[in-house]
């Protein structure tokens, strides 16, 4: 959806070289958050060191809903520097979850974390979206979601230190 409203290239980050990044000045990285992490950040930071882009824009993707800010923040912590944090434009879009594609192991801690939270006594408006979150499988994938970072790319407003 991203790639289509911009004219741009998708390319699968398993696939990608350093060849092909460097004849880009600006590479946006999208990938799913993943047990708190997200999914091939860490290559995609070598590659992008190497290829001579000026700038890297990261949006990932998940269960957790868009008004659990502080939820995001902390992600955001765990997965940025602080200097990445400052350097880095990143955009979060809630978008869904889905069992039927996940490992045994996910799975395993997904119900653990469902047990976890729904034995949790005094829960918090952000426990309970949480609870609703990893319930079941739904897919709430919507343009609305991509447009503060289509927008910002469209707008051609990059962060440069």
């Amino acid at each position: 959806m991203i790639g289509e409203t911009l004219s741009c290239p998708v390319m699968d980050y398993r696939e990608v070289t350093v060849k092909a990044l460097s004849g880009y000045d600006t590479i946006v990285f999208g990938s799913r958050a993943h047990a708190g992490r997200i999914d091939g950040y860490k290559k995609m930071r070598e590659m992008f060191s190497k290829s001579g882009a000026k700038h890297l824009v990261l949006f990932v993707t998940g269960a957790t809903p868009n008004a659990a800010e502080k939820v995001i923040t902390a992600f955001w912590k765990q997965n940025l520097s602080e200097d990445e944090l400052l350097k880095i434009s990143h955009f979060y879009m809630q978008a869904g979850l889905c069992y039927e594609r996940m490992t045994f192991g996910d799975k395993m801690m997904m119900k653990a974390a469902a047990v976890m939270i729904r034995k949790k006594k005094d829960k918090s408006d952000s426990d309970r979206e949480f609870e609703k979150a990893i319930s079941c499988s739904y897919d709430i994938s919507d343009r609305k979601y991509a447009e503060p970072l289509i927008s910002f790319l469209q707008g051609g407003i990059l962060i440069t230190s």
